[in-house]
């Protein structure tokens, strides 16, 4: 493989602003990995080269005029197929959107191009973002580049595979019940879910929406906080982040004194399994030796599934309810359920979840009054075969619904905290498994100071995957 795609996000445009790179190049070295990696991992379903090779070419007469450039310039990389690309189809992996060519970019898409990005392509999803597994029934399954018979996880699945195969450097992702933190869990790469507000995710049909977030995976903590620097800003959000660009400025890595509580099965009896506790408990010594302060402990999850629950079924009501009438007929059976959870709901209900949510903030706060973070697992399963729905069995307890198997994703959700997924270690077999780490509401900078700690004694994230070693 070419070596400009070993590169990290923050070295590609440094190479390219200095002219030791072109964007042409950059962009030729990324097309050749989608030609070369991405048929066994079905990840990247719709390039857009034209329109980049021009775009590219544009960078480049920016970069020979000395004109002002973004902090992205030249960078070349695919989009989520959960976002609108305006002149691009964007399907949400649905046969309901199978024609869908938007006018207009998402905001997300819009201000990654001011900084400079060059759009190539989008990357396969569960439909319409529903499950931590991405399949659909219009491009497929796409798989692990660990072990290309495993799920890459999902929604964020193919950014997931993307940015673990070298593929680009990073890519943006959202997330609603760990989206982002699980793909991230199960590829061996970082995946935030920020603090609400600092990417902004507008919803037309709820402004008050608040569990979906946006965010970045990448194989390195400083190109999470480089994408921030690009995507975060101005919003018509009800409740504007206080948080600036600026204010993600290159991680310093530092755990020196950080309280954090860790818990593998969040106080609640989540089930894990066991080979996932431990590769992560044999972790734990690597926090206390950059001086972090360890205590088993855990907020209180006891009100946060019915948060989520609640809240998630009245955000697809909302968001794709209005599409069942007329495709009913060919959306998943589990997205239909979820909508009709949502439809389904009273006032009982909805007073009932909004004082879970009052309590289960209490208890954050309760928690953060003396740590600084919360420790666990990402996901609760390995990476499994890519051939299922989804798991049936989490630690021989029986899933009841296609949600179960991502409960340690959710309840953190529901509590609208920023998130950070990061690789963990590995099982003998090869498998990546991932930690989330919390911190408390808007504290997105410290909690990438603490992973740059983390990241700088382990560099798990630079073990190739298997989909490389078996290309040469």
């Amino acid at each position: 493989m070419d070596e400009i795609q070993h590169f990290s996000a923050v070295e590609v445009t440094h190479l390219i602003r200095r002219r030791d790179l072109s964007a042409r190049e950059a962009l030729e070295s990324h097309i050749a990995a989608i030609d070369a990696l991405n048929g066994p991992i079905n990840a990247v379903i719709t390039t857009d080269f034209d329109r980049a090779t021009e775009l590219a070419a544009a960078a480049d007469e920016r970069t020979a005029r000395g004109a002002p450039t973004g902090v992205l310039h030249g960078l070349p990389m695919t989009h989520k197929d959960t976002f609108n690309t305006s002149g691009l189809r964007s399907t949400q992996g649905s046969k309901a959107l199978e024609h869908n060519v938007p006018k207009q970019d998402d905001l997300q898409i819009a201000r990654l191009a001011a900084a400079g990005v060059i759009r190539t392509g989008k990357t396969n999803v569960p439909e319409f973002g529903a499950g931590s597994h991405t399949f659909n029934d219009l491009f497929g399954t796409t798989t692990n580049p660990y072990d290309t018979t495993r799920s890459a996880g999902g929604s964020s699945g193919g950014v997931a595979a993307v940015v673990a195969a070298r593929i680009q450097p990073f890519g943006d992702g959202s997330d609603m019940g760990g989206s982002l933190r699980i793909p991230a869990s199960f590829c061996n790469v970082f995946g935030l879910r920020p603090s609400y507000g600092v990417i902004p995710m507008e919803s037309a049909a709820n402004a008050y929406s608040w569990l979906g977030r946006s965010g970045p995976m990448a194989r390195t903590v400083e190109d999470i906080a480089l994408f921030m620097r690009a995507s975060t800003g101005a919003t018509s959000l009800p409740n504007p982040s206080p948080l600036t660009p600026q204010g993600f400025h290159t991680p310093l890595p530092d755990l020196a004194g950080v309280r954090i509580g860790y818990s593998f099965d969040f106080g609640i009896g989540i089930p894990i399994e066991p080979e996932v506790i431990e590769v992560l408990r044999a972790q734990l010594q690597v926090f206390e030796d950059a001086g972090a302060i360890l205590e088993e402990a855990t907020i209180d999850f006891s009100d946060a599934d019915e948060v989520f629950q609640v809240t998630r079924a009245y955000d697809f009501a909302t968001g794709i309810g209005p599409l069942l009438a007329d495709f009913g007929d060919v959306i998943k059976p589990e997205v239909i359920w979820n909508v009709q959870k949502g439809l389904d709901l009273d006032g009982a209900k909805m007073i009932s979840a909004q004082a879970a949510r009052t309590r289960l903030e209490a208890g954050v706060q309760r928690f953060f009054s003396k740590y600084d973070a919360f420790l666990s697992p990402a996901a609760q399963v390995l990476p499994f075969d890519a051939s299922w729905r989804w798991p049936k069995d989490i630690a021989g307890v029986a899933a009841e619904t296609y949600l179960d198997w991502m409960r340690s994703a959710c309840v953190l959700s529901a509590t609208s905290l920023p998130v950070l997924a990061m690789p963990g270690g590995f099982t003998p077999t090869g498998l990546p498994v991932g930690w989330q780490l919390a911190a408390n509401h808007y504290r997105d900078p410290d909690l990438l100071s603490w992973a740059a700690a983390y990241e700088q004694a382990t560099g798990f994230a630079k073990r190739t995957p298997k989909l490389l070693t078996d290309s040469r």
